[in-house]
């Protein structure tokens, strides 16, 4: 019998009590049709379970072994910080419909959200055919992480705070809680019993070694716990901290409502209990965070899971342990992924869960997986689903109980640390910025504009139709417009040869600086150009920023010194045009192999041919210009051109009279174009002429699903399928 069957024989069976329960629900929220899902054992009633290293949920009346497939969710949207929760319930109710759609079955948030999340769950799941089972986390103070660095100081503030987060979420699983006003905090009156679909706990955040290591050394002697619930076994005094807030937990919820479920702990690759020999960075392998060192008691029947972050890319020792070079798959490929998940799972006794895996569709990149090429970024959407599935299947193949992809929305508010100097952190949720990889997670993407962005770049230009050109030369007609993406340009010409031609767009966005010349381009303009568009075939397309205004150069050469500086960069209209860099590594040492290798960077000026069009079979989200009939579309990201805030005009000031990179006001950009015909010397300036956009409070944005959801779709339906024959 298929579950879909199972499901509908139990629903069946369900109808007579139902219309009991309805009219009992009318007094009493804490009651609904869910509750025979629980099973009852010690007194105490659960739905989830481990055994060994399976994940069990109960459901139709028996113990079902599963493997976890979900997804996680953020707690915002474009225009709002998590903190400011701006997701609304019907928000929720779609995206779950969208999840369940996928085949999904669990998701996993990481802290407590507004009574909108609650409440859309319950809802939900009220009419869904199959139930979406929450995960749900239990967030830490990261200004206390910081001010405090250690668990149990000052009458262990941290464990107190986090222990008294996870007993109001307990409430709120069973529709019995009121959190008062808190700025940046969830509040309101949780009235929906969502217990029966809270299928397990995933505490705590990924742990910064530090915070560790100090909690170590200042308890020596906290080494050992015994509770009602969980106990410990040769710990160090964090996995005390830990083993102490969980069974403060689990106790909590026993004594108050008789309910428990499944408990882990966050964990990420970085605080594991392995030990990586060539890992580059000493933090990455200094502190060891080992919960098979937490034991549950007999006492506690849903027992425990270990949860893990693994992505492909990172920490750095994935590229370069010598043991997982030698791993070679099915497919004759080094897989290093693999090769560590079959390493950590040999460490576990209980069921472990990839909480969090995936890779971003950004045009920005951050670090490089040297033998998969599954880096953290520059991947299109289509791209990035066969990679969610590849891991996805490894993950499977490597006995873990689930795997939970990272992450169901794009998250605009997101930095990087290549990007985060560059610009505001306090307006990042208000603009779209591809360069930063963290903003492009999600299997749902947000793109500007409330029904469609302000232009295509797809080859079509009948969207420019209404547009007034901002310049017209004996070359051809120059557009623009933007959004809270990107700068759109558009050039009509009526003979532009693409490959044999030369396309130069320059672009001057902040006065009193600028070439006015190209050195060895014979290209002259009116206004100081800090930045070059130049399309001279599909493999030689790029923007160019004039070397004075080169903020990689400034902030990696002048400011921290990572690679040379060069004297005439810092020299105003040098004709100088500088490739646009994109920084992924300082210079590392890989103590097994005693290798230095040098700083790495790579070209994130360089221009892709292809069609940007969500709606075209063709499309390919890394595309940044379009050639058809001797017009060509260009769409360029904001930071790109040094915009550091385009929702409130901000643009990088001059780095050398600022003494660092420094935001200032634009009220617009010169604009010019000209096309050099093979052999033919420029013999006059190029003309530029200006454009604006209107500053705005909160960005336009309509959703979108992804290629690399479908994708994930048809693997979670695979798995399932695969599930069911085996049954």
């Amino acid at each position: 019998m298929s579950r879909k069957q199972k499901l509908a024989v139990r629903i069946f069976a369900l109808l007579g009590a139902t219309a009991v329960l309805m009219v009992f629900m009318r007094y009493n929220n804490a009651v609904t049709e869910a509750d025979a899902a629980f099973y009852e054992e010690r007194g105490l009633s659960f739905i989830s379970k481990t055994d060994g290293k399976e994940f069990s949920i109960y459901r139709d009346n028996e113990w079902q072994n599963e493997f976890l497939e979900g997804v996680n969710i953020g707690a915002a949207k474009p225009g709002y910080f998590p903190g400011e929760l701006g997701i609304t319930e019907e928000d929720y109710l779609r995206w779950f419909g969208y999840i369940s759609d996928m085949h999904a079955e669990v998701i996993r948030v990481y802290t407590t959200l507004d009574p909108a999340f609650y409440n859309a769950l319950y809802e939900f799941n009220r009419t869904a055919e199959q139930p979406l089972y929450l995960m749900q986390g239990v967030w830490i103070n990261e200004e206390d992480i910081a001010t405090l660095q250690d668990a149990f100081a000052e009458d262990e503030k941290i464990k107190q705070d986090f222990v008294a987060d996870a007993k109001n979420l307990v409430d709120i699983f069973h529709g019995n809680a009121v959190l008062p006003e808190k700025p940046g905090f969830a509040s309101g009156e949780y009235t929906k019993d969502i217990s029966p679909y809270v299928i397990g706990w995933i505490m705590g955040i990924e742990w910064d070694p530090a915070f560790v290591e100090t909690t170590n050394l200042n308890s020596p002697g906290k080494t050992s716990f015994s509770g009602e619930y969980l106990y410990t076994e040769d710990a160090s005094p964090f996995e005390v901290f830990l083993s102490e807030a969980g069974d403060a937990v689990l106790r909590y919820e026993a004594e108050e409502y008789r309910t428990t479920r499944a408990l882990g702990f966050t964990n990420w690759v970085t605080t594991d209990m392995l030990e990586h020999p060539s890992e580059p960075y000493e933090k990455e392998d200094k502190a060891v965070v080992n919960t098979e060192h937490i034991k549950a008691r007999s006492s506690f029947p849903a027992g425990l899971f270990a949860a893990y972050h693994i992505y492909p890319y990172y920490p750095d020792f994935l590229s370069y342990e010598e043991e997982y070079i030698q791993d070679v798959d099915e497919n004759g490929e080094i897989n290093t992924y693999r090769a560590y998940l079959e390493d950590l799972m040999a460490e576990h006794t209980v069921p472990v869960l990839v909480a969090e895996f995936g890779v971003p569709a950004s045009r920005g990149k951050a670090h490089e997986s040297l033998y998969s090429g599954y880096d953290q970024g520059n991947h299109d959407e289509t791209e990035q689903g066969e990679i969610v599935v590849d891991l996805l299947q490894d993950i499977h193949s490597e006995g873990y109980c689930g795997g939970l992809v990272f992450t169901w929305q794009d998250e605009w508010f997101k930095r990087t640390w290549n990007t985060m100097d560059f610009d505001l952190a306090d307006r990042r949720a208000y603009w779209s910025n591809p360069q930063t990889n963290e903003q492009e997670f999600g299997l749902m993407a947000f793109d500007p504009g409330e029904e469609a962005s302000a232009r295509y770049v797809d080859g079509d230009i009948s969207d420019w139709s209404k547009t007034e050109p901002i310049a017209e030369t004996t070359d051809g007609a120059l557009y623009a417009a933007s959004d809270e993406k990107y700068l759109y340009l558009m050039v009509a010409t009526e003979g532009f040869d693409f490959g044999a031609d030369t396309l130069c767009i320059p672009i001057d966005t902040i006065a009193d600086q600028g070439n006015t010349a190209a050195a060895g381009q014979q290209l002259q303009f009116s206004s100081g150009a800090d930045f070059m568009v130049r399309i001279a075939g599909a493999d030689d397309a790029r923007i160019l920023v004039d070397a004075y205004y080169d903020s990689f150069h400034y902030l990696y050469a002048e400011q921290l010194g990572m690679i040379d500086k060069n004297s005439a960069f810092a020299v105003k209209d040098s004709g100088i045009f500088n490739p646009m860099l994109h920084c992924l590594s300082r210079e590392i040492f890989l103590p097994a192999s005693q290798q230095t290798l040098p700083f790495s960077s790579y070209e994130t000026g360089l221009l892709s041919l292809g069609d940007a069009n969500p709606e075209h079979e063709a499309y390919d989200s890394l595309t940044d210009y379009a050639v058809k009939d001797g017009n060509v579309e260009i769409r360029i990201p904001w930071q790109l051109l040094n915009v550091m805030d385009p929702s409130t005009k901000q643009i990088m000031g001059d780095h050398y009279e600022n003494g660092k990179i420094q935001a200032q006001a634009t009220d617009g950009f010169k604009i010019g174009m000209a096309v050099q015909k093979s052999g033919e010397l420029a013999t006059s300036p190029v003309k530029m002429a200006k454009y604006t956009w209107e500053a705005w409070d909160m960005p336009t944005y309509h959703e979108r699903l992804k290629p690399s959801y479908y994708i994930i779709q048809e693997a979670f339906e695979a798995l399932d399928e695969h599930a069911a024959s085996a049954e």
